[in-house]
């Protein structure tokens, strides 16, 4: 790299006395390997302080990977020579550690290895007026999610790899680097035995040392020697010690490796007094150093306001992905391994106990008395067959006492069934994320819920992983700030590159796992909400049905839109629904018969107001005539009734002296015939 260049780019100006002690570890900072700098009584003091305090650190952690290889075994059930209650007795291995373990996996590397491959999401820091910021996120992203899974071999396969190791032992370890001989960035896998630490430090940073046990062959080790990366030593036959891993074989031959240990640590090599930043690579057994380099450059240096050395920033290699956070506040973390490890090993005994319950009152067993005439030794039955024997059956029945036993317990079988809910409630593993499905008629909402409240130890889990994720992409881009090759940078991204779009200097973005990245099961139920709030009309649809194609992880979900849609982006005019056409007219001739109907009812209405008006006035008239008539009708009554008055009084006069006439004229006529008849009337005799 160019160091002129790279020193100009430091924030603020360097004194000439900043920049005299920059000089001076220049030589340092360029040298591949420092081992021909020091003299042979140096490095054999270098190497016996990097070799005591890697024994130390394992000593504290021995314990620990002892317990890992515990917690392994259950994992993986292996089963092992079991001696008691006897031999060969039942030997089950309850898969509650490995069940947790794969959940966890199954759930974590969709999420956080996303298929569309977008691995890194780059965020703007500060305003973005322009947008510049965002591009340059956008281009930072695509290009480093491109190198992780096209360029980095193994990358994905060891994220995979480490999201099983990550809950059953509790942590895991990546170590990121620009590799000289493949010319690449490498960001590899490290097992958490293989990466030996001080049990109680607080950070890789804040540690003193760390070290890597790396297992390296004859081939490997000539590789590095040859390109110059290790000093050309003759190291002998590798060595076998009673801690060899298992996995390296206890067979010497050619491809039997040597124990390289690659300690970071800190070493005073010019002996003012402070101890800078380097890496020591040494073969354990013979504590031969391989490789002394600076673990440092010169953007690390500072120096204050004297312009005197004030301290130098290690680059850190490793990245510490962690579990659950150790309560002893130790460094190594937590997993299931040892939340489950004690119940699974219960379950594991009431399982056996039961299953030997079974065997032993299955098959029984017992004595046979001395008086029995029968030979000794074993004797099978075949079923249906019957033996003769020389023996009465009271004879039998004294001479064979049975052993007692009794059938399984089911106290035992309630308890380990208490047992393996606890751990799967620990774990949570419910049955809604081992694949079962709620009912069909299940809320989105209500599903969503189920999962959020299960998914809450895993939630937290995930913000650490992203932590980690994040620590390890920041590694990586400032790799490329040093490393990249422009040409094949641009022929990536396909785009115009910025002039710096590395520099973290200018605080424009920063590299980042993506926080939102959730598992399959809570986007499809995302999804489903929103498709389920888009009859409401206040969303977009284009917007929403974007996410539910992105949430089902489409391949080129962009295409499936139609020509309208991808051109601008809206949604095209809807086609005419015969149904609907149908509907909208018989809704307009309804409403068209409702206005003629209200509108005959006003006229009808109006008409009746005025023939009421009408009919009033007529009857007003009416009424005024009729008035008028009984008017001049009572003055002609009463005239007539006056002239009548007076005719009447006329006549009436005449009459009744007609009438006295009559009635004198009567009364003398009736007199005179009285007198006739009395005259003519003969009188009676006297006798």
């Amino acid at each position: 790299m160019d160091l002129n260049n790279q020193m100009q780019e430091i924030p603020g100006a360097m004194s000439p006395q900043a920049t005299n002690i920059v000089e001076s570890l220049r030589g340092d900072i360029e040298d591949t390997n420092l081992v021909s700098k020091f003299s042979k009584d140096k490095l054999a003091a270098l190497a016996e302080q990097c070799s005591s305090g890697f024994e130390h650190d394992l000593l504290l952690l021995n314990d620990w990977i002892k317990a890992a290889e515990a917690w392994t075994k259950l994992a993986l059930q292996v089963k092992e020579q079991k001696s008691y209650p006897w031999t060969d007795a039942a030997n089950v291995k309850y898969p509650l550690l490995s069940t947790a373990a794969m959940q966890f996996n199954a759930r974590a590397y969709p999420s956080l290895v996303p298929s569309s491959g977008d691995i890194v999401k780059a965020i703007a820091i500060g305003r973005d007026p322009t947008g510049e910021k965002k591009e340059k996120g956008s281009r930072v992203s695509k290009y480093l999610s491109y190198q992780i899974l096209h360029q980095m071999d193994g990358w994905e396969e060891d994220m995979d790899k480490m999201l099983i190791i990550l809950p059953i032992v509790g942590m895991a370890f990546k170590k990121t680097y620009f590799c000289t001989i493949k010319k690449q960035n490498v960001s590899e896998l490290i097992l958490p035995q293989n990466l030996v630490v001080n049990y109680w430090a607080k950070t890789l940073e804040d540690s003193e040392r760390v070290s890597e046990i790396i297992y390296m062959s004859k081939r490997k080790l000539k590789s590095k020697q040859m390109a110059g990366v290790f000093k050309d030593v003759d190291l002998g036959d590798p060595t076998i010690s009673e801690d060899t891993p298992s996995m390296v074989g206890v067979r010497q031959d050619e491809t039997f490796p040597y124990c390289i240990i690659e300690q970071h640590c800190y070493y005073d090599k010019d002996g003012d007094g402070y101890a800078e930043p380097y890496i020591v690579t040494f073969e354990r057994y013979s504590k031969t150093i391989l490789r002394i380099a600076a673990r440092f450059d010169e953007t690390g240096v500072s120096v204050n306001d004297d312009g005197k050395l004030q301290e130098i920033r290690p680059i850190q290699y490793y990245t510490k992905y962690g579990f659950i956070p150790n309560p002893d506040g130790s460094f190594y973390d937590i997993g299931f391994g040892v939340l489950l490890g004690p119940l699974n090993e219960s379950v594991n005994t009431l399982i056996n106990q039961l299953l030997d319950a079974g065997h032993l009152n299955n098959l029984q067993a017992g004595f046979l008395g001395k008086g029995l005439k029968l030979k000794m030794g074993e004797h099978t039955f075949k079923p249906g067959e019957w033996k003769t024997v020389n023996s009465t059956g009271d004879d039998l029945k004294k001479q064979i006492l049975p052993l007692p036993t009794k059938e399984p317990s089911a106290v035992l079988f309630q308890l380990m069934g208490t047992l393996i809910t606890s751990g799967k409630e620990l774990a949570s593993v419910a049955e809604i994320f081992v694949g079962k499905m709620p009912g069909q008629n299940t809320p989105a909402t209500t599903t969503m819920a189920t999962i959020e409240q299960g998914m809450k130890v895993f939630t937290a889990v995930y913000k650490r992983i992203y932590r980690s994720l994040t620590s390890e992409f920041k590694k990586l881009f400032d790799l490329n700030n040093v490393y990249a090759n422009p040409n094949e940078y641009q022929a990536v991204i396909d785009d115009t590159i910025g002039p710096a779009d590395f520099d973290k200097t200018t605080y424009d973005i920063c590299p980042g796992a993506d926080p939102n990245a959730m598992s399959q099961s809570e986007k499809l139920m995302k999804a489903q909400g929103l498709l389920e709030l888009l009859p409401s009309g206040v969303l977009d649809p284009i917007k929403v049905i974007s996410r539910v194609l992105e949430a089902q992880e489409q391949p080129n979900w962009q295409e499936l839109f139609v020509q309208a849609v991808q051109e601008t982006g809206q949604m095209p005019p809807a086609q005419p629904d015969p149904k609907l056409q149908e509907m909208q007219m018989k809704g307009q001739i309804e409403q068209q018969k409702a206005a003629q109907a209200a509108e005959n009812q006003q006229r009808q209405m109006a008409l009746k107001e005025r023939d009421s008006a009408v009919q009033l006035h007529m009857k007003k008239q009416e009424h005024s005539l009729n008035m008028q008539a009984k008017a001049v009708d009572a003055q002609l009554s009463a005239a007539e009734k006056i002239h009548m008055q007076r005719i009447f009084s006329a006549e009436a006069q005449a009459t009744a002296n007609q009438k006295l006439t009559q009635s004198d004229q009567q009364h003398q006529q009736k007199l005179q015939q009285m007198k006739a008849e009395a005259r003519v009337k003969p009188k009676p005799k006297k006798v």
